[in-house]
């Protein structure tokens, strides 16, 4: 019988299972209310839309749907693409744009294209766990700076990439969600993100902007992205985005925009993952923007999701204990919940299932393991009734589990 660990290759031994994945297998059982996933509300899938979409391609352009296309995605999504960062004030050629299978692909473009083992990066104390899952099984060593309410601090980011220096280590790049950030929904304003920006162009290091959820503002105003901070030219900023928040997660697209020959680099890496992105998806995802869908379907998310976060809000304000505090995002999906020091969410998980709810802890999305006094909640899926009864048990959750520890 084959050994596997005598084939195994490095980056496989050091690729781990998600935390949520195996997370979201303890929350499948009748009777849990989930606040665990980041999944967007299956009734705002704007089907009908779809379908004429859809009836449309396969009549007029079946050669094209059915077909392999270029690795760097086929011209009409571009050009929409194009159209919806004019929106931003961000001017596009072609070659600035390469169509991703997914946002999450657009992350591993970003471990193969930078990282070689042993390379550092830094990325924020909490950050997206599917990316350090990435850059994990790259062999990044990651360092991690200071985060609050808004986001990642600058003087932290500054002390941080000054201490490299001085150990004469290279920083490959910077990643941050700057827009309600996954997980703790939080949003970096207009003048940190300029002060950001000046570290970065000081230290000569590569911002990598990763902007899932910027469209699905419900409140406040919009600083602007860190690609049109930058000029619009991507000298120190890499940008990627997904079309699972603002469209339909099914359709598994997204894009990066940056300098051509970054761009081009990147498409070669591409070619050997999937060679491309579906056609089909790509196609459905460009009729349904020039049909002028897009837009109108973002405000109808929008609505639904601020609903689902005030219910939230109120019922953590309603039934949470003294002592546990919250973020309150302008956008997205998720929001941050702080335990007291003294209690774990890792240890309270299996309480919190017993009493049919589910979260994520916060530690996943720490790079060293630590923050284990936090979690993270979805609002946008759970329905209002479930978030109020949900959240409810939740804090019966957390008062049982504070009388076992005090």
């Amino acid at each position: 019988m084959v050994n596997l660990n005598d084939i195994l290759a490095s980056v496989t031994k050091r690729a781990q299972a998600s935390v949520l994945r195996e997370l979201l297998k303890r929350t499948s059982e009748p009777g849990i209310i989930s606040f665990a996933g980041g999944l967007p509300d299956p009734k705002s899938f704007p089907v009908e839309q779809i379908k004429k979409v859809l009836d449309k391609i396969l009549t007029e352009q079946p050669h094209i749907a059915l077909q392999y296309c270029p690795t760097e995605g086929l011209a009409v999504l571009k050009t929409e693409i194009i159209k919806l960062l004019k929106e931003e004030n961000i001017n596009l050629e072609a070659d600035n744009i390469l169509i991703t299978t997914s946002s999450q692909q657009g992350l591993e473009l970003v471990g193969r294209a930078f990282i070689d083992l042993g390379d550092t990066i830094i990325v924020s104390n909490p950050s997206y766990m599917g990316a350090l899952q990435v850059f994990k099984s790259y062999g990044a060593k990651m360092e991690g700076i200071d985060s609050d309410d808004n986001g990642i601090i600058p003087e932290s980011l500054e002390a941080k990439l000054q201490e490299l220096q001085e150990k004469n280590i290279k920083c490959k790049f910077v990643y941050l969600v700057p827009d309600f950030q996954n997980p703790a929904g939080t949003t970096i304003p207009q003048e940190r993100r300029v002060k950001i920006l000046e570290i970065a162009k000081k230290h000569n290091v590569l911002l990598v902007e990763d902007s899932p959820y910027r469209q699905v503002r419900f409140e406040g105003e919009a600083p602007e992205m860190f690609y049109k901070l930058d000029g619009g030219k991507g000298e120190n900023v890499l940008s990627l985005f997904t079309f699972s928040k603002t469209f339909v997660p099914g359709i598994r697209l997204g894009f990066a925009i940056g300098k051509p020959e970054l761009i081009a680099n990147m498409c070669v890496l591409k070619q050997s993952i999937d060679l491309c992105a579906p056609s089909l998806s790509q196609l459905i995802t460009s009729e349904f923007m020039a049909s002028g869908y897009l837009n109108p379907h973002i405000e109808k998310v929008t609505a639904i999701y601020k609903k689902k976060k005030d219910a939230m809000i109120k019922a953590l304000e309603t039934y949470m204990p003294e002592g546990v505090r919250w973020t309150k995002p302008e956008g997205g999906l998720f929001l941050w919940v702080e335990l007291p020091k003294n209690i774990s969410a890792d240890d309270m998980f299996d309480d919190a299932i017993a009493k049919k709810v589910a979260y994520v802890i916060g530690s996943a999305f720490h790079h060293d393991g630590s923050g284990k006094n936090t979690m993270r909640l979805n609002f946008s899926y759970a329905t209002i009734e479930e978030i109020d009864e949900g959240i409810k048990r939740l804090a019966e959750c957390v008062k049982d589990y504070a009388s076992k520890v005090s």
